[in-house]
């Protein structure tokens, strides 16, 4: 509870930078599940910079088309499930965790051979 309290805070204070951070920590996660559960790459095989990457371009842009598409298809759906039937002080919690599973989409497709 600490935690998100101090997230809140970090976020009412600094709101740009923190959204920035917490997109660009999301990809970095979204990679991470990529490789170690979708791909079964093992910390040995872990590829760091492509972690990096993800980190980077979370923070900055992600521009695939078919990734675009894609989005369409998902983001609606669950912004229409999260305003309709989840309370507001749960909705950032729900859309966080749909981008964790969004980010790890997003680095599997970035990265297929």
């Amino acid at each position: 509870m600490a935690l998100w309290r101090a997230y809140q805070r970090a976020l009412a204070a600094h709101p740009w930078k923190v959204q920035v951070l917490t997109a660009g920590s999301l990809m970095g996660v979204g990679d991470i599940i990529s490789q170690q559960l979708v791909e079964k790459r093992g910390l040995r095989e872990h590829q760091t910079g492509r972690t990096l990457t993800m980190v980077s371009l979370g923070c900055g842009f992600v521009d695939y088309r078919d990734a675009l598409i894609t989005n369409y298809y998902l983001w609606p759906a669950v912004q229409l499930a999260n305003f309709y039937l989840v309370p507001l002080h749960y909705r950032l919690a729900v859309v966080q965790c749909v981008a964790v599973i969004w980010n790890s989409y997003l680095s599997w497709k970035a990265h297929q051979l």
